[in-house]
């Protein structure tokens, strides 16, 4: 899948938003290690701790290849500032958004801001640039919403949102699709199915987890438990995400140069089996404190990926039975834990 590089592509300068996040952290990872210089954006902002974030990014510091900007995407000038610092930037990997669906229930103009005046800033950037190769962005299997066909094809229609979160990122689907008619702007969108791994999010379910287990205090199970998720391991994301940026669209000059991908672990799991390797791994078990379901989310996901297997030969290779244990190895380390 990463193979194209090699076939007379030549070094990219690739920005990357949301560098200091999950999927930017290891992203960048992944370019720094096969020769790419990374020009990273990220504005440490407090929905979870800054320290983990901050750690990842002296992860990446150690590489020369990589250079950190501490800016808003939503800032304009900023971002103009960027363009002029960096003139040789030939890719772009959009990453940086207001995550978690219950957060936008609460702080609705944080997703405004970021994941719509955020990603529109990132398009007129790319647009401005006479280097532009590819623009890639952060969507989410959210956009499916109140769907009950499974699996959730990219054909599907995607117009009924439950959550401003979901919402927001269904716009950026669709300013991009509008820059690819208007300005032929190669642009692909990646819906990530619920990620999971080393360096992961404290505020996804497995750090809430495993966090709670530790303590001896209850772990929150929505829906009772009746629950499905498409876990997918971060090295599988990240995998396509390479893969995708390395096969652009191809502008034959009608279509707008645009695709739209799942990316997932193209197996649904009960939750419950989740949480159970989870103590597994940590030879604990939990207390459970099942709750009905909350406002904003929904009962199972499951991807479609045959787009980008076509496409990109994207093929995930990490069962939950392999991906828990190494988060939580990474977790007890990352907790001195032992």
């Amino acid at each position: 899948m990463e193979a194209a590089w090699n076939k007379g592509f030549s070094r990219m300068t690739v920005l990357v938003t949301g560098a200091a996040g999950f999927i930017g952290f290891h992203t960048c990872l992944r370019l720094l290690a096969r020769g790419e210089t990374v020009v990273g954006i990220d504005n440490l902002n407090p929905y979870y701790d800054v320290a983990l974030k901050e750690l990842r990014l002296s992860h990446l510091g150690r590489n020369p290849g990589f250079a950190f900007v501490n800016a808003d995407i939503a800032d304009r000038e900023a971002m103009a500032q960027v363009a002029r610092a960096h003139p040789g930037i030939t890719d772009y990997i959009n990453l940086a958004a207001q995550a978690g669906v219950r957060h936008s229930l609460s702080a609705p103009f944080d997703y405004t801001h970021s994941n719509i005046q955020g990603h529109l800033t990132m398009l007129e950037m790319a647009r401005h640039s006479d280097k532009c190769r590819h623009f890639v962005y952060a969507s989410s299997s959210s956009v499916y919403g109140a769907n009950t066909k499974l699996p959730f094809s990219v054909e599907d229609r995607v117009d009924t949102p439950i959550s401003l979160y979901a919402a927001t990122k269904r716009a950026g689907e669709l300013m991009s699709h509008s820059y690819s008619h208007l300005f032929r702007i190669p642009t692909t969108g990646l819906r990530f199915f619920t990620v999971y791994g080393p360096w992961g999010r404290p505020d996804m379910a497995a750090y809430l987890f495993a966090k709670a287990i530790i303590a001896g205090e209850p772990i929150r199970v929505f829906n009772n438990g009746d629950m499905r998720r498409d876990f997918t391991f971060i090295d599988d994301i990240v995998s396509g995400v390479i893969g995708v940026l390395d096969n652009p669209p191809v502008d034959d000059g009608v279509k707008p140069p645009c695709h739209l991908y799942n990316i997932g672990n193209n197996k649904s799991e009960q939750l419950m089996d989740f949480i159970g390797l989870i103590e597994e791994s940590l030879g604990r078990k939990a207390v459970y404190a099942f709750e009905p379901m909350q406002a904003g989310d929904v009962k199972e996901t499951a991807a479609d990926i045959s787009a980008i297997q076509r496409d990109v030969g994207f093929a995930p290779t990490t069962p939950i039975s392999i991906g828990v244990p190494a988060f939580i190895r990474w977790f007890k380390e990352y907790h001195g834990l032992g």
